[in-house]
């Protein structure tokens, strides 16, 4: 535990750094000390008390189960131990209500945390502690607790629901590919059998019969053709089916989030560059709806308007400020729509409102 703490890494890869902000709480613990009014034994000893808390406190995030019980009942003990002699130690009960939060499932979150308020009501009925410790200790710890435990219940049901999302994904393609493999083998696989069939029949009556020979010469002309009618119009299916996998995705993506989705979609035969440009919009910004929009509500739009292929997303939910700054895949996805010739327009005045605009003319261009 220690060499974690000394040589890292401290903190669990989805966890922010906000969490080292949160020891300047302690200073609550140390006011006590700062005037030199105490002796040298209680001075040590909560020297030792906050060197033994900070162990604790970045050890907490790498455990689960009972051991991550254990934790935040320790915690509870160091402010419930120091409350008679130092009402900061309160600060010490914030912490332990806010650790609960790693537990799993919820509910169990929620019965650490009844617990150590419990304690603390019973050690502050008994020993008559002041309002300086119980009112930090019980309401402020009350407060904090509630909100950690909802966020990081939130934030799981999100990671969940995009885990959920790339699985729709890759079993899309997954189907996708033997769908391809299956349609290509039925497709071809008579159309190859027929013509070498009659090119041995050709090779054979080059010889005997030259009208004949050059029917069945025909014939595997107008074979090959129409076979290579039937493969381009194979591919131009395949094409359109990203976008619509994409969307479908998307939908059960938002059902799971409990939004409703709204598709007004045109059958546009789409460029394979703006199809995969639309397909990975479409990704982001409904990834952007469930994480940060608070929507009930999600409207999707493709059509084609004076030569432009249009693409709209909007939402009636809240604007979150973190889902318009740069990191976060917008302006990666500018810069590809732009090198394409298209436009993005977003809008968060009333909810999350972006459109895309590609040129219908790379149709020609791209096939």
């Amino acid at each position: 535990m220690i060499k974690r703490i000394v040589a890292g890494p401290r903190l669990p890869p989805h966890q922010s750094n906000s969490v080292y902000a949160w020891l300047i709480m302690l200073i609550f613990f140390v006011l006590k000390y700062i005037g030199g009014h105490s002796g040298a034994i209680e001075i040590t000893l909560a020297a030792l008390t906050l060197l033994a808390f900070v162990l604790l406190y970045f050890n907490c995030f790498w455990l689960t189960g009972w051991a991550s019980v254990a934790a935040a009942l320790l915690m509870c003990a160091f402010g419930m131990i120091w409350a008679p002699h130092n009402p900061g130690s309160s600060v010490f009960i914030v912490f332990s209500a806010a650790s609960c939060a790693t537990l799993q499932p919820v509910k169990r979150a929620y019965q650490c945390m009844g617990l150590i308020l419990l304690l603390v009501v019973i050690e502050v009925l008994m020993l008559q502690l002041t309002p300086d410790f119980w009112i930090p200790a019980l309401v402020i710890s009350f407060a904090i607790g509630l909100t950690t435990i909802m966020q990081t219940a939130l934030r799981r049901s999100q990671q969940n629901l995009i885990r959920s999302q790339e699985e729709v994904a890759h079993l899309a393609t997954i189907a996708e590919r033997e769908r391809i493999s299956r349609d290509l083998h039925d497709l071809l696989g008579h159309t190859l059998s027929l013509i070498t069939i009659k090119a041995e029949l050709a090779g054979k009556l080059l010889g005997r019969d030259q009208q004949a020979c050059g029917q069945e010469i025909a014939d595997i002309e107008k074979t090959a053709r129409e076979a290579l009618s039937e493969v381009r119009s194979a591919v131009t299916g395949y094409r359109k089916v990203g976008f619509t996998h994409e969307l479908a995705s998307a939908a059960a993506c938002l059902s799971a989030a409990n939004i409703l989705l709204v598709t007004h979609i045109d059958q546009i035969t789409l460029p394979p560059a703006c199809e995969n440009m639309l397909t990975l919009s479409l990704r982001e910004a409904v990834t952007n709806v469930v994480r940060h929009s608070r929507a009930t509500q999600c409207d999707i739009s493709l059509n084609s308007k004076d030569n432009w292929i249009v693409m709209n997303i909007n939402d009636n939910g809240s604007t979150q400020t973190s889902t318009t700054q740069p990191g976060n895949g917008l302006t990666g996805m500018k810069e590809r729509i732009a090198a394409l010739g298209g436009q993005l327009i977003l809008n968060t005045s009333q909810g999350w409102s972006l459109q895309i605009r590609l040129p219908a003319i790379q149709r020609e261009t791209s096939a």
